[in-house]
């Protein structure tokens, strides 16, 4: 068993007030918990691991080329692996939410991107 606490977790900004903190996780599958301000969207991205997005609080709507759905609280979306999304928070407060990847990932997706 390996304990992580939140706030001793690496923590990462990729834009200002969009933090993410990598929770419990291993090269199988990796836990994200984030924060995103209103009206703040990521890039249209896609990458190897399969995501589950689930809201925690607010609301995000997650676009892929053909769809897009918007959640709630405890809503989820599941994105296959190269599927491109985006994520944007499109209420009216922050958004929380827990990522999850299969297979695991670290924070150098964001940080080693162009």
């Amino acid at each position: 068993m390996e304990r992580v606490d939140f706030d001793a977790a690496e923590t990462y900004e990729p834009d200002e007030g969009w933090r993410r903190v990598a929770l419990a996780g291993s090269e199988d599958a990796s836990l994200e918990w984030f924060e995103k301000p209103p009206g703040h969207s990521s890039p249209m991205h896609d990458h190897e691991n399969g995501q589950v997005c689930l809201v925690l609080a607010g609301e995000l709507t997650v676009y892929t080329e053909d769809d897009e759905a918007t959640l709630g609280q405890y809503d989820s979306v599941w994105l296959d692996p190269w599927e491109s999304h985006r994520v944007e928070n499109t209420g009216d407060e922050t958004a929380v939410g827990l990522d999850i990847f299969t297979p695991g990932r670290s924070f150098d997706f964001w940080t080693d991107r162009e």
